[in-house]
């Protein structure tokens, strides 16, 4: 069995998904997260999962109760996405990362890995490099480059980062993307899939948290 392979045979009862609400800058953030059966005492680090900008937190639901044998992880509503209250004017992705930055705080993490999906690649960006103390590792999908990240000095903010990275170059629009942003990270660990379906987390929910866990288990 390959290392990061989840054992799910071994695996009576499927971790339960909740909701909660949290207090950030713009008001109620509506969480979905996860936890292992033992309660978290011998897990690893929290994953933290970032939807692109005007989805749901929704999209990671099935991908979320596999982590959720590994350790916990929390995906949250951006603000004015799903249902989490609005910002009060239009946010840009260091407008959300601040909103997001208020529950890492909230939840006092002292380290906290971040996946970011599309958009939220960016915003996982931003995250780890203002945050680089905090943020442990960094797990990029379908990384938007060009046009779909104006506005945003993406390449700058991935030339910082300390952080190991691993780039999920999913087989979408975004595939010649995400081999751009990996020039910037030639360090970064790469990994093609190459079939997802119409979105990865919904339609390959496995294949992905097998490569996502492997990562963040490794040294």
């Amino acid at each position: 069995m390959p290392k990061g392979t989840i054992r799910r045979d071994s695996i009576s009862v499927e971790p339960r998904v909740r909701r909660g609400y949290f207090e950030c800058r713009y008001g109620q953030l509506h969480v979905h997260h996860v936890m292992p059966g033992g309660g978290g005492f011998e897990e690893g680090t929290s994953l933290l999962c970032l939807h692109e900008v005007a989805g749901s937190a929704r999209v990671f639901r099935r991908f979320l109760t596999l982590i959720g044998q590994d350790r916990s992880g929390y995906a949250p509503d951006l603000p004015g996405c799903g249902e989490s209250d609005p910002p009060p004017q239009p946010a840009r992705i260091a407008d959300y990362a601040a909103a997001i930055g208020d529950f890492l705080d909230s939840m006092r993490f002292r380290h906290i890995d971040v996946l970011g999906h599309r958009s939220g690649a960016l915003l996982a960006t931003e995250l780890a490099a203002t945050r680089a103390a905090q943020i442990r590792r960094v797990v990029l999908v379908s990384v938007p480059s060009g046009d779909a990240a104006v506005h945003y000095p993406l390449r700058e903010r991935l030339g910082s980062l300390s952080q190991r990275v691993l780039m999920l170059r999913v087989h979408d629009e975004l595939w010649d993307a995400t081999a751009r942003a990996r020039e910037v990270l030639p360090a970064a660990r790469l990994i093609e899939v190459r079939d997802p379906g119409a979105d990865p987390f919904t339609s390959a929910p496995a294949e992905l948290a097998d490569a996502v866990l492997e990562f963040l288990r490794g040294n």
